[in-house]
């Protein structure tokens, strides 16, 4: 009898262990790369484009540093403004990402491969799964452009900002609860903000690219393993006769890069900045599944429940649809 009990125990503990190492943890990460490069000035032919490019990347990373699952897109918010600096565009427009636009995004005529350009996003997805950052890093390329063969055969789009994006996603990622096995997805919302105005004698004019991310794991059953939710405030300011005025190589910080310089800590009735409330936010959603997260009452857009006021009081309407946006694509 005792053999038996022994044996059991045994079995037991075996069990034990590879149940550990069937649901090993790994890291979490989102990054955002953001240019204004691409804005145009208005000319009597043309008006002019206030554009905001932001780079996505979301990555589970083992305790090796190798990528385990990644996501890639990127979201192109673009308002025009005449030569007497009134913005033309309806500033209630919203923005699909890349990916979300899909054939519409209509590069594949133009790709010396014909391969549409979440095709080949999703392409380099799969060729940097597996790998360091280091081997990332090693990509050879050529003014951002890819040259190795095995790469450039389902891959010839610029993919420069890509591996900054990758680089800072990985080095941003935290043990948050994923496990190795857990699916990701990332969501991603732009419009304009509330500093987009018409140039006037009084002052330049301003569009404020205003974008949210989500980097969210799932396990198998859709419950969300971890989670990041950012948000970047991008202004590209122009004059009264249509001229660009602001610095558009400048290095654009999103609010969990800028943390405490934020400054809406003291605006807060909790005395929480921005991040803090986003990690708490994304705290409280962790074992929650996205119809949870979406069913999440609120009051203008600002959280109703008690138990999560004590933690969140920031507007969190795009915090929802990012979720919902990162369940819907999760891989």
């Amino acid at each position: 009898m005792k053999k038996l009990i022994t044996l059991l125990l045994c079995m037991a503990l075996v069990m034990t262990m590879f149940t550990a190492c069937g649901a090993k943890g790994v890291k979490t990460g989102l990054a955002v790369v953001s240019s204004a490069g691409s804005s145009k000035e208005a000319t009597e032919e043309k008006d002019g484009t206030a554009q905001v490019d932001s780079t996505a990347v979301a990555v589970l990373v083992d305790d090796k540093g190798v990528i385990k699952n990644i996501v890639i897109d990127v979201v192109q918010t673009k308002f025009n403004f005449s030569t007497t600096g009134e913005i033309t565009t309806d500033l209630a427009k919203t923005f699909d990402s890349k990916k979300e636009l899909g054939f519409d995004y209509n590069m594949k005529g133009a790709s010396p491969i014909g391969k549409e350009w979440f095709e080949q996003a999703e392409a380099l997805e799969k060729y940097v799964t597996g790998k360091t950052l280091a081997e990332v890093k090693a990509i050879a390329i050529d003014g951002g452009y890819p040259t190795d063969e095995d790469l450039t055969s389902s891959v010839t789009m610029n993919i420069g900002g890509m591996i900054s994006a990758i680089e800072k996603a990985v080095n941003n990622a935290k043990d948050l609860g994923a496990k190795a096995g857990d699916q990701l997805g990332l969501g991603i919302t732009s419009g304009s903000g509330s500093k987009t105005a018409n140039a006037s004698a009084e002052g330049d004019g301003t569009v404020q690219a205003y974008s949210h991310y989500s980097a969210v794991s799932f396990d198998k059953s859709g419950k969300i393993t971890s989670s990041i939710i950012d948000a970047s405030q991008t202004n590209v300011t122009f004059s009264a006769e249509g001229k660009l005025t602001s610095e558009l190589a400048d290095d654009f910080k999103t609010k969990l890069e800028l943390g405490y310089d934020y400054n809406m800590k003291g605006a807060s009735p909790i005395g929480k900045e921005w991040f803090e409330q986003s990690e708490a936010f994304c705290d409280y959603i962790k074992g929650k599944k996205v119809s949870d997260v979406t069913g999440i009452a609120l009051n203008e857009g600002y959280p109703a429940d008690e138990d999560l006021l004590n933690s969140v009081t920031m507007h969190i309407t795009d915090f929802l649809t990012v979720v919902e946006e990162a369940g819907a694509v999760a891989k």
